[in-house]
């Protein structure tokens, strides 16, 4: 089996997602890129049925080359963000607060100093219809800069240098989003940090590595 690695990386992945509550049933999916060879988890299978059998390897152009399943429905956005930036490793979710707030903002501000570890201010990629190219698309010039991105009426991607990375991304994602909507939920003005403050942030997180979830 070629990527075996990589695929047990995916499965064990898929389910911590899962066990933290960040996706509900088969939503959501894993990718790893390892030369112009993605490993990516299959379409409409439960987590705690997955097995590394069942997660496929395709090609930078779509094409299976050791897949036994149908791919996530989402392989398109995979390839679009693995060839308009430097990631090798893509986390996408459905979890409450940042789909939530998707729903209401274009762009979540710097409100806390984690998005910092983003890149910046999040952004919010418009709706397009789930596995289009128009999805990838938007989701892609999202990601241009950053680490993470909401998707409007869908959920939220993260992506890294490697899967590790881009997981432990997913609950600080997650916690923003969470603070971001209770802050507006009073109605009163949002602090936000502006960009010298976020500088000194940026500077500070540049060899944080986020503590691994197990």
């Amino acid at each position: 089996m070629i990527l075996g690695e990589e695929r047990r990386a995916v499965v064990r992945t898929c389910r911590q997602m899962q066990r933290l509550g960040l996706v509900v049933g088969t939503a959501g999916n894993v990718s790893v890129r390892v030369g112009d060879r993605v490993v990516i988890s299959p379409s409409a299978i439960d987590y705690q049925d997955l097995t590394l059998e069942m997660v496929g390897v395709h090609d930078m152009a779509g094409a299976a080359v050791d897949a036994e399943l149908e791919p996530s429905s989402e392989l398109p956005l995979h390839l679009a963000v693995y060839k308009g930036t430097g990631a090798t490793a893509i986390t996408h979710n459905h979890a409450p607060a940042s789909t939530a707030l998707g729903l209401v903002v274009d762009e979540v501000p710097c409100s806390h100093y984690y998005s910092g570890m983003f890149g910046g201010p999040i952004r919010v990629a418009p709706y397009a219809r789930f596995g289009t190219d128009e999805l990838a698309g938007n989701v892609c010039a999202a990601l241009q800069g950053r680490l993470g991105a909401l998707m409007s009426n869908h959920g939220a991607v993260t992506i890294g240098p490697s899967l590790r990375k881009a997981f432990s991304l997913l609950p600080y994602l997650e916690y923003v989003c969470e603070i971001q909507l209770r802050a507006m939920s009073t109605g009163l003005p949002v602090k936000t940090l502006d960009e010298g403050r976020m500088a000194h942030v940026l500077n500070g997180l540049k060899t944080y590595v986020p503590t691994r979830i197990r």
